[in-house]
């Protein structure tokens, strides 16, 4: 990770990752873009190298616990009321949304990739009626690694959590538990899609074009409530920023430099 210098012309870009990820789901892109870059990836709360959030917070987790974290983290990086570029996939794409409300007059762009930001759909919707039975499951199984599978299948495909190495099942099953934070967080958000219309910076949101209907319908409903938002669907599903990833950054690193040629 590069340190931020007064001198460093290079736009700041800060990545947040998937659920049950890490900021090293972005390696690829830092080590090829890094000369016109400036990227500052975090590790969310509990995952990678970041601390399990404290019983305190845990009792009654909000998106808000997980944003100020971030802003916290990004202290470190950007001088204070130092502007950025925001890019979010999946949670880190709901906690960007977050972060984006509390930071607006420092994010100049949102970029999210399938954000988990079910809290946008009414209860009547098929989409979030889907993730809820997910979630329902998830709670509802009997052992850690039974609800990882869920969790993973899901996102994935049927089999997928089988099919993996031992070692990495192992490891997804020790984060379930924060998973299941981040969803309390997720759908007890309280923002709407109105609320939405305050984030009137450039913004894209992305979609995996194999991506489940519960993402999708998040994403159609944050690109019609974002005033200045730019939708694209590209190949893969949800996981897409990992599984395909070339496709993905190509899409995002051509917003990227069409902000900055426009700044």
């Amino acid at each position: 990770m590069t340190t931020h210098t007064k001198t460093d012309p290079r736009p700041a870009v800060v990545l947040l990752h998937s659920s049950l990820s890490s900021r090293s789901q972005w390696a690829t892109l830092m080590a090829e873009q890094e000369a016109n870059f400036r990227f500052i990836a975090i590790d969310l709360l509990g995952y990678g190298k970041s601390a399990f959030p404290t019983e305190a917070a845990a009792a009654g987790y909000t998106l808000a616990h997980e944003a100020d974290a971030v802003a916290a983290a990004l202290a470190s990086h950007l001088d204070a009321g130092e502007q950025f570029h925001l890019v979010g996939h999946s949670y880190g794409g709901a906690t960007a949304l977050r972060l984006a409300r509390q930071m607006r007059e420092r994010v100049l762009s949102l970029s999210v990739f399938e954000p988990v930001a079910f809290h946008l759909l009414p209860a009547a919707d098929a989409g979030r009626q889907e993730i809820e039975a997910v979630v329902a499951r998830i709670n509802a199984a009997s052992t850690a690694e039974d609800a990882t599978r869920t969790f993973i299948d899901y996102w994935n495909r049927d089999g997928a959590f089988d099919a993996l190495p031992e070692v990495q099942r192992h490891r997804f099953t020790n984060g379930i538990a924060k998973v299941k934070l981040d969803f309390v967080a997720l759908l007890g958000e309280p923002a709407r899609p109105a609320d939405m219309a305050l984030l009137d910076m450039p913004a894209l949101v992305m979609a995996g074009a194999k991506g489940p209907a519960s993402t999708r319908r998040v994403a159609d409903t944050l690109a019609a409530a974002l005033p200045q938002a730019r939708f694209t669907l590209t190949a893969g599903g949800h996981m897409a920023p990992i599984t395909h990833a070339a496709a993905v950054n190509e899409v995002l690193l051509g917003f990227l430099e069409n902000q900055r040629l426009i700044a």
